[in-house]
């Protein structure tokens, strides 16, 4: 019995240090695991965005709501960028989200758009997915103010989007506005403009927790190479939590790629910075992309006819890439869902003049 006792005790000793050793094996395991991306190495940053700097060249499209209005409500054109309609027009809340009812882009054709992108050989793509209005080209789980509470529920525009670009071999990329209109977490402070929107007291924890599941639908659902952000000058929104969220995309999804906008652009430069109408004169330490328009407003505006040349274009992009920079030339899709014929005949004149240089 004493003999049976010792090998009982002994057994008994053997499997406690086994399980604490699997505890602090698991333990070291995790904290291995647990990665600062904010401190990436240079080796694993440049691997990262290794595509990125060969592609130089992108689509930027903007699509929402307000690509049906074309700049004018009850026939009130006032503003510059007709995707900025409500705020511009101070359109209220119950008001603008009638245009739900009427919106129905029907002739959307996603493979039509990708198409067009890669003969203008461009390759990447970004579109946005939820701009400052809060409407989502996708239906959403966290939020009714979507797609699918229109006409074109059933679609997935976001979806389309993202297998075309798999099927064209073109880069997928979205664009998500920190800032909402619509949520209702923000206001307007009295005095001041919609592009500096207010956040309710004790609200901002609910709203970031918001924005987390919506980018983490992006992610698991589409696969996003890219999250393009916009809206980081709201006061509310600060450094610390840039560098939250960009946390958070990268455990998501490591190999993703996020402009310097997730923070205070003027502050943050990781992945890229964003220069908007206009690019760098010089040659920089990080990575850029300048953002243009082909006339004068991003979203769909029947009244502006300020297109830029071929020319105009191409000058851009090869000073542009010169200098180490991208270049996302911006598309605005009409109320039916497409691309302004302008629009169309300049990307494909740019593309003729790329492939021409190209064959020298």
């Amino acid at each position: 019995m004493n003999i049976i006792k010792g090998v009982f005790s002994v057994l008994l000793v053997m499997l406690t240090v086994l399980i604490l050793g699997s505890c602090k094996q698991e333990k070291t395991i995790s904290k291995i695991e647990k990665v600062n991306y904010l401190e990436e190495s240079e080796e694993d940053f440049q691997k990262r965005m290794q595509w990125f700097n060969d592609a130089k060249y992108g689509m930027f499209i903007h699509f929402g709501l307000y690509s049906q209005l074309g700049g004018i409500y009850k026939g009130n054109d006032e503003g510059r960028y007709a995707e900025w309609i409500q705020g511009n027009q101070n359109i209220p809340s119950e008001e603008y989200v009638k245009l739900l009812d009427t919106w129905k882009p029907e002739n959307f054709d996603a493979d039509k758009i990708v198409k067009l992108a890669k003969d203008a050989q461009m390759k990447y793509l970004v579109i946005t997915t939820k701009h400052h209005e809060g409407f989502c080209l996708y239906d959403s789980k966290y939020t009714d103010f979507d797609i699918a509470s229109t006409p074109m529920k059933g679609r997935d525009f976001v979806q389309e989007l993202a297998d075309a670009c798999k099927k064209e071999g073109i880069v997928f990329g979205t664009y998500y506005s920190i800032t909402d209109w619509h949520e209702g977490s923000q206001y307007v402070e009295e005095g001041k403009g919609w592009g500096m929107m207010k956040m309710h007291e004790g609200q901002k924890g609910k709203y970031v927790a918001y924005m987390k599941n919506q980018i983490k639908e992006l992610i698991e659902n589409y696969d996003t190479n890219i999250l393009w952000f916009d809206g980081d000058w709201v006061d509310w929104w600060t450094v610390e939590d840039g560098n939250d969220l960009y946390q958070y995309i990268r455990e998501l999804k490591p190999s993703i790629i996020i402009n310097n906008r997730v923070s205070k652009r003027k502050l943050f430069k990781k992945d890229f910075g964003t220069p908007e109408q206009f690019h760098l004169d010089s040659i920089v330490k990080y990575n850029w992309e300048a953002c243009y328009t082909m006339n004068d407003s991003w979203g769909f505006k029947k009244k502006d006819t300020l297109w830029k040349s071929p020319e105009e274009v191409y000058g851009k992009l090869k000073d542009t890439n010169g200098k180490g920079g991208n270049f996302l030339l911006n598309v605005g899709p009409d109320g039916n869902g497409v691309v302004p014929e302008e629009s169309a005949k300049i990307l494909l004149e740019v593309g003729k003049m790329i492939r021409e240089e190209n064959s020298k």
